[in-house]
């Protein structure tokens, strides 16, 4: 129970920030500095197919450790790790195959998904263990 409750938990708190940071940040920053990259819609099932999978990766890789230590603090370190590695393999990458793509593109975005993918998995966690605390 959570499990289910924290990947939730995780896909709420993180789709509500990352909702709020390409709202503000895609006509401040990503256009101005990668606008010939950027489509005017957005394409929903490979969005919804990578946040789908981001979180699983989240439960994997912050959250289960953080729940079997019953401390948030695991997942909050664990997912500013792997926001870390994930957001610095995309823009790295990006950076070095791209014409157009900016150092500034690539350090925000590598702060941005280290500091939301942690946020969330921590957030998330302490939600589950004071909400659904495991039977002692």
């Amino acid at each position: 129970m959570q499990a289910v409750a924290a990947y939730f938990a995780t896909a709420i708190i993180f789709g509500i920030l990352d909702a709020i940071w390409l709202r503000t940040m895609l006509l401040k920053v990503y256009r101005p500095e990668i606008g010939a990259l950027l489509m005017d819609g957005w394409r929903p099932t490979p969005a919804l197919i990578f946040y789908a999978l981001y979180m699983l990766g989240i439960q994997i890789f912050a959250v289960a450790p953080a729940l079997a230590a019953g401390k948030w603090q695991v997942a909050a370190q664990w997912g500013a790790m792997f926001g870390f590695f994930c957001y610095m393999t995309y823009d790295l990458t990006n950076h070095a195959t791209m014409r157009v793509w900016s150092t500034k593109v690539t350090l925000l975005d590598i702060a941005w998904g280290t500091l939301a993918t942690g946020f969330a998995a921590g957030a998330a966690t302490w939600l589950v263990l004071t909400l659904l605390p495991r039977p002692a």
